[in-house]
């Protein structure tokens, strides 16, 4: 399912933050949105997802005009995010929090079958399942928000920062993972982040800039062959 900004503006209150954002994710792809603290990358998913509505431009999806939609409509429509630091629900078990999920989802077997997929991709999780989420590494529990998201059985999975203060060791593991819910669950990934890391499984490339699409790029690794480019983006 495609989607695709238009133009868009938004922004908190009389404070605006994107300025005519215009850009595409593919169905099936791994797009990925690079920038510093306040470039607007958390901004354009609470906008894409519907907690924000945009002052001005379109947001179509699968064909849809959901510019002005809301959040659960959009979560019906299958879209899931994983916000920034995981917000899992700390005094909740793991296998609460992957239940909330599923909320949506009124037959058990679909409900076991999709939590059987999780503990597949995330196998820590299902050891430590009565545990509260409280209780776990920052690792696990980003592991488990991604867990989270996927209970809803979604198209198209947004991820706000995922690598925010986990170990190289462990963000190693979380690309791999995104990598493999793409790969085998077909799975279209829009991914914010701030490390060049997931530039390399990404298939698309966007880096904005103080609200505005500063670099779009076809050929994500070339940002890291050519660091000059991403680097003035940044600080430029």
């Amino acid at each position: 399912m495609r989607l695709e900004l238009t133009d868009v503006r938004s922004g908190y209150g009389r404070r605006e933050v994107l300025f005519g954002i215009s850009m595409a994710v593919e169905p099936g792809s791994i797009t990925v949105m690079l920038g510093t603290n306040g470039a607007g990358k958390s901004t354009t998913l609470k906008t894409i997802m519907g907690a924000i509505k945009p002052t001005a431009g379109t947001i179509t999806y699968d064909g849809r005009d959901t510019t002005r939609g809301a959040v659960a409509d959009n979560v019906a429509q299958g879209m899931a995010a994983v916000p920034e630091a995981g917000g899992v629900f700390r005094d909740f078990t793991v296998r609460d929090n992957l239940l909330l999920g599923a909320f949506t989802v009124k037959d058990a077997a679909v409900r076991d079958e999709r939590m059987d997929s999780v503990f597949t991709l995330f196998p820590k999780l299902k050891d430590r399942l009565t545990q509260a989420a409280g209780t776990l590494s920052g690792g696990e529990r980003q592991m488990l928000a991604i867990g989270r998201a996927l209970m809803s059985g979604p198209s198209f999975l947004m991820l706000d920062e995922p690598f925010l203060g986990l170990a190289p060791v462990v963000v190693d593991d979380v690309v791999d993972s995104l990598a493999r819910i793409n790969r085998e669950s077909g799975v279209t990934l829009l991914v914010v982040e701030q490390s060049v890391r997931i530039l390399d499984i990404a298939t698309h490339a966007y880096v904005l800039r103080l609200g505005r699409i500063h670099i779009d790029e076809a050929d994500p690794r070339s940002l890291i062959d050519d660091s000059g480019r991403l680097e003035a983006s940044f600080i430029g």
